[in-house]
């Protein structure tokens, strides 16, 4: 799926309680969880919530001590999430 000018690979949602699951990563090591689900922030109202990632060389894990977040962030529309992403490849 396109999120701006971002194409985000889809995953299995596995448990039933995402309906849409994506994650892409950029050079810099960081990268987005972007899912919408019934439990999700903002899922039942259509909108996307978004994790940072780290990747690093045996695992990926979520973060939550980036300038630009200290949670998950939700309740976000399309053009928001690209936002978010655009943020994400600038982190150093």
């Amino acid at each position: 799926m396109k999120f701006g000018d971002y194409e985000a690979t889809e995953y299995d949602p596995g448990d039933g309680l995402v309906e849409s699951r994506y994650r892409i990563f950029f050079p810099n090591g960081y990268g987005a969880s972007i899912i919408r689900g019934q439990f999700t922030s903002g899922g039942p109202a259509g909108l996307w919530e978004v994790a940072v990632l780290r990747r690093y060389a045996a695992h990926e894990e979520l973060v939550y001590d980036t300038p630009i977040n200290d949670d998950t962030l939700g309740h976000l529309s399309v053009s928001q999430v690209a936002d978010v992403l655009d943020q994400i490849a600038e982190l150093t």
